[in-house]
């Protein structure tokens, strides 16, 4: 009871004492006549509270205040108010039915009135909210959870300028983490939680006035907390039918996570993705792989295609940051690229695709220095972690993929930059020694090459082009054949592969998987295309260079099974794709150059090396008498085969290329039948259109320097040499000729001596002009002539100097009249020590 009012008379202050009453008294059991003395929206705001709670709120009287509300708008603020004030009462009170009947009379309140005087009402209405969730009844959160949506939910017609979510934020997030006892009202707390941030987002993400949303502050709170729910169901499928029905919390969580992405512009995709990225680390995630992937695809497929790239971005800066982490972390960050260039539409890897390469070789290569030094950190011997290199080796052939999968998101022409790219990448030991890594060494160098080779391998799958001028320009054919002539078995099968997924326009590699016989090549259902003039201009440039290296890769001695395969493929594939007449001769002289290579007795080769030569050759001519449609041709070949499968099965393709080949002890000279006669080859073929000269000639294979270069026993021996040849070839060795003093005269001298000289050069071209148009025309032949044998006695000179005698013991060579003669040999026939040439 609150004290008297002074000055006030005993009637009027017993009115007052009784509309005190009225105020906290909840019903109708009061004398009506002092509820005149009450505002009308407290007594409109009383009758719709039944006596008892139960009964649920007074519909008729709820129209009357809704109806009281609307006429009266101004009214709003203080209608909220008293309804906040006794929420606030009911709750210390534990009176929980007039605290529900309250809040739905809130509810439709809210929905009916959409006026400019919402503001104040909503403080009130958030007030009260804010009192629901900050009990610790689970019903009275899920109560408050349950209006904060519907009024989410709501369009205002004006912004607000001062309201605040943080704290609804923080504790809907605190609701997603509950640990409640009981399992079913910690379930409904969690999907509460989950909704009220659902609304929290839906009410501010397209309100510029309202707080920003997408700050960090924001989403390290919102983003975890999906994610917390949307693991802690992961692995929970087996469910009743009757809770199928209902929606999960993970089937909830993924929804609102899907929205929350889908409503994020440009600028805030870094801030929503990066608290994943964190929550992955802090509960290490990314060994298992699965949970971060399905992250990933959640995030791909919900944002705007354009901003694929911002995620790739982010999740290759997040592997760079983490370098020096566990190979099983990269290997999940990698995984996860993997799978996001997948979904990311075709050319939205971004602007900056040669630096998401760049990235991934780099780590690569740090990868291969990890497994070979053992170490994250190989300056210093504290503290290092203990590297697996099983898991190292995931990581690289994830990376390898990863790479792969990128490549097959970009248009032909990036691809084609991508691939000048990589393949500028490899060290070439003796021309970028220093692309190695200093603590791997040689092997280092070898494993990079092998896997960035391997990389290639993966960017040139499925790479279509009808140019292959464009597809094989210089600047890659000439490094990537001059890597087909190391010893490394595995480096030349790799370049062998480059080069087929490159030539295969038309998907007949898969024909050729294995070297056979075939009676008749029509089973194969092959595809070939006239050949273009592109296609022969690429052939003119490279086709030699393309025979050289088949011929020098079969002559290996570490070449096996797989490399012979390979070659095969290469044989018959230039023949279905690029093959014109021209190549058709070079390819028939081809094959019987590497006969006559296995009938050498000067190649220390082994039998079986020689006999899967004879084997490849059968089985190419095999091929390209069918091809060529010449039946004296295909009779030559036939019956060449014949001879062989009754006499010399070795030397056919079916013996050699098995598990176990069948091999004779040894291959001795072999003649008649069992060989194929170019003079033979040559005639039939002569007859039906051939270039005979061309044919009648044996391929030779010309060595080049590059050759010679790529030809290296051991990379290490090669890096040896080069310090010897940069100090052979120093200038400091040189006689350095005195420089001239240069002083004021010398340069003025050269000022006026250079604008006399362009008057004279001037005058002279004036006077040769006049000459040619005056003079008669055997004047002018006669200059020429003499012209032409001035450069003739140069070039006999320049001859003179470069063919010199072989060194002898004497020096000279005597003649039969006392006299001395020098006889000259070409440089290119001379014979040198191995040790003179590198």
């Amino acid at each position: 009871m609150p004290l008297p009012v002074p000055d006030v008379p005993a009637s009027r202050r017993l009115a007052l004492d009784c509309r005190t009453i009225l105020d906290h008294r909840v019903g109708k059991g009061v004398c009506g006549c002092c509820g005149a003395l009450r505002p009308r929206y407290k007594r409109l705001v009383d009758n719709i509270f039944p006596e008892d709670p139960e009964d649920g709120l007074v519909k008729a009287n709820m129209e009357k205040l809704t109806f009281y509300a609307l006429s009266a708008p101004e009214k709003l603020d203080r209608i909220g108010a008293y309804l906040s004030e006794r929420l606030s009462r009911d709750v210390a009170r534990h009176r929980y039915g007039y605290v529900c009947i309250a809040m739905e009379a809130l509810d439709q309140l809210l929905m009916a009135c959409h006026c400019q005087s919402i503001n104040l009402f909503v403080e009130s209405f958030l007030k009260m909210v804010r009192k629901l969730l900050e009990s610790d009844k689970p019903n009275l959160q899920i109560l408050g959870t349950n209006s904060f949506v519907k009024f989410a939910n709501i369009e205002e017609d004006t912004p607000s300028y001062h309201r605040s979510y943080d704290f609804f934020v923080s504790r809907f997030s605190e609701m997603c983490h509950s640990s409640y006892e009981d399992p079913d009202i910690r379930t409904k707390i969690r999907m509460a939680g989950i909704k009220g941030l659902q609304g929290v987002v839906r009410k501010t993400v397209n309100d510029e006035l309202q707080a920003n949303i997408w700050d960090p502050q924001h989403m390290d709170k919102i983003v975890p907390s999906l994610l917390f729910n949307l693991q802690s169901g992961e692995g929970v499928e087996s469910r009743s039918p009757s809770e199928k029905e209902k929606e999960s919390p993970v089937e909830l969580t993924e929804r609102c996570f899907r929205e929350l992405l889908g409503r994020a512009a440009y600028g805030n995709i870094k801030n929503a993705v990066t608290p994943v990225l964190m929550h992955l680390d802090n509960h290490s995630l990314w060994e298992g792989k699965t949970f971060a992937v399905r992250c990933f695809k959640i995030i791909m497929y919900s944002i705007q295609s354009q901003h694929s790239h911002l995620v790739i971005q982010q999740l290759l800066g997040h592997l760079d940051a983490n370098s020096k982490s566990s190979a099983t972390v990269r290997a999940g960050i990698v995984e996860v690229l993997l799978e996001a260039a997948a979904i990311a539409t075709s050319g939205s890897v971004g602007p900056t695709v040669l630096e998401v390469f760049n990235t991934l070789l780099r780590q690569l290569r740090l990868s291969v220095d990890y497994e070979l030094t053992g170490s994250y950190d190989p300056g210093s011997s504290i503290g290092t972690k203990i590297i697996k290199t099983h898991g190292e080796r995931q990581l690289q052939e994830a990376v390898i993929r990863t790479i792969g999968s990128f490549a097959n998101t970009l248009p032909t022409y990036q691809r084609s930059e991508v691939m000048l790219f990589i393949m500028g990448k490899i060290p070439v030991p003796g021309v970028h020694p220093a692309l190695a890594s200093s603590g791997s060494g040689p092997e280092g160098t070898r494993m990079i090459q092998v896997m960035l080779l391997k990389s290639l391998v993966q960017v040139t799958a499925g790479f279509q082009t009808t140019n292959m001028l464009t597809a094989l320009p210089s600047s890659f054919l000439e490094p990537l054949l001059s890597f087909s002539l190391t010893e490394d078995p595995e480096v030349r099968l790799l370049v062998i592969h480059i080069l087929l997924s490159l030539i295969d326009r038309h998907d007949n590699r898969p024909k050729f998987s294995t070297i056979s016989i075939i009676s008749d090549i029509s089973v194969l259902k092959l595809k070939v295309d006239k050949c273009s003039r592109q296609d022969n201009l690429f052939m003119k440039k490279h086709g030699q260079q393309l025979y050289r290296h088949i011929y020098l890769g079969c002559k290996e001695q570490s070449s096996g099974r797989q490399h012979y395969e390979n070659l095969y493929n290469l044989l018959a594939l230039l023949s279905m794709e690029l093959a014109n007449e021209e190549v058709v001769v070079d390819l028939i002289r081809l094959a019987l150059a590497l006969q006559d290579l296995a009938l050498s007795t000067e190649e220390s080769m082994p039998v079986y090396n020689r006999c899967a030569v004879h084997a490849l050759a059968a089985a190419y001519l095999n091929l390209i008498c069918q091809l060529t449609t010449v039946p004296a041709f295909c009779q030559h070949i036939h019956e060449v085969i014949e001879v062989r499968q009754k006499e010399a099965p070795f030397l056919l393709p079916e013996d050699v290329f098995i598990e176990v080949p069948k091999l004779p002890p040894s291959l001795e000279k072999m003649e008649g039948e069992v060989l194929f006669l170019q003079s033979k080859i040559t005639e039939v073929l002569g007859g039906s259109g051939y270039n005979i000269d061309r044919l009648a000639t044996p391929y030779i294979p010309q060595y080049t320097d590059d050759d010679r270069l790529s030809k290296r026993k051991s990379i290490g021996e090669t890096i040896s040499i080069q310090p010897e040849v940069e100090s052979r070839n120093s200038p400091e060795k040189e006689e350095r000729t005195p420089a001239e003093e240069i002083t004021f005269e010398t340069l003025k001298n050269a000022i006026v001596d250079s604008v006399g000289m362009e008057e004279q050069e001037r005058e002279r071209r004036r006077q040769v002009v006049e000459k040619f148009q005056k003079a008669p025309f055997e004047e002018i032949a006669a200059h020429c002539g003499a012209r032409a044998t001035l450069l003739q006695s140069k070039l006999n000179q320049i001859f003179e100097i470069t063919i010199r005698p072989p060194p002898s013991p004497s020096g000279t060579i005597s003649s039969g009249y006392g006299q001395t003669q020098s006889r000259s040999v070409p440089v290119y026939e001379m014979k040198f020590p191995d040790l003179c040439v590198y």
